[in-house]
């Protein structure tokens, strides 16, 4: 039985977690009206980065990753982190956070046909239930009284939250098996430094050079970015995870999108659709479904 204490110590930090990454849309979405997206994506996971590093570094638990580890520090710095962040942060330009919020967390869904399709695993029925009710989540979203299809812009940033997802998705099917020598957390500064080094070529290429309006609240911005929504935010969730287990952080991690659509319809005017307020409930239900499958399955 879980002791009482480390499932309390595991609740705070899932719930920081929870508002961390929740937050992080809405800041997101402000923050690249004062800098380019992929500027700013660059700049906020190099932040974290360092924060990481110098947490670790406190604790006395900082170290190179071992060659046994540099799978799971190429795909989440590649796939997790580096295109997703610049998948997501050129999405935010052209579409509400919330939405963005909700089709980048769609991850699970696309990993659980990929594992029945690529590993032979069983498509349970929780599995499969999850999937068919994320997946109509998905078509409430797209269809056409919810999404114009004429509109360009909203195509491009939709599109871009469902790639980052499957981007997603593949860093998790490559870690499904890995065998762990330093923690999570551990990984997490080398993770970033690798991120910052996919976007910022992106950045460099794509992005039109502009200095940002050093203003107090870009400033602050930028700051909960790299330090709060990335480098506090994996922290809580390594946390949450070693206290609490993977599953209960994961289908505890859904109230980020939650977070996120409540908080940018509050302090950015955006609107909750009865779509849309549809749509949330059946990815979240499809989301929490899949995990629970995969639970069970193991």
């Amino acid at each position: 039985m879980t002791d009482p204490t480390n499932r309390r110590i595991g609740l705070l930090f899932l719930v920081a977690g929870i508002f961390s990454y929740g937050w992080l849309w809405p800041v997101m979405r402000l923050g690249v009206e004062y800098l380019p997206p992929l500027w700013f994506a660059s700049v906020r996971v190099f932040i974290g980065a360092l924060v990481l590093m110098a947490v670790l570094a406190v604790r006395g638990e900082l170290k190179l990753p071992t060659r046994a580890d540099m799978p799971a520090v190429l795909s989440v710095g590649i796939c997790m982190m580096g295109l997703y962040v610049s998948l997501v942060h050129t999405a935010v330009e052209f579409i509400p956070a919330g939405r963005g919020a909700l089709l980048g967390y769609s991850t699970p869904l696309w990993v659980a046909p990929a594992v029945v399709l690529f590993f032979g695993e069983k498509m349970t029925a929780l599995r499969a239930i999850g999937v068919v009710l994320g997946l109509s989540g998905l078509a409430v979203l797209f269809n056409p009284a919810e999404l114009d299809w004429s509109d360009t812009d909203a195509l491009i940033g939709n599109g871009l939250c469902v790639l980052a997802a499957i981007s997603w998705s593949i860093a998790i099917l490559q870690m499904r098996n890995h065998k762990w020598h330093l923690t999570p957390l551990q990984l997490g500064p080398w993770q970033l430094l690798l991120a910052t080094i996919v976007t910022l070529p992106f950045s460099i290429w794509l992005a039109e050079p502009k200095m940002p309006d050093w203003s107090t609240e870009f400033v602050l911005l930028i700051s909960y970015g790299g330090v709060i929504g990335t480098a506090i935010a994996m922290w809580c969730v390594a946390s949450s995870i070693r206290y609490l287990g993977a599953v209960t952080t994961s289908v505890g991690l859904l109230g980020g999108p939650m977070v996120a659509i409540v908080t940018s319809v509050l302090f950015l005017g955006e609107v909750l659709t009865l779509t849309l307020g549809g749509g949330l409930v059946l990815i979240l239900g499809g989301i929490a479904l899949v995990t629970l499958g995969d639970a069970k399955k193991s």
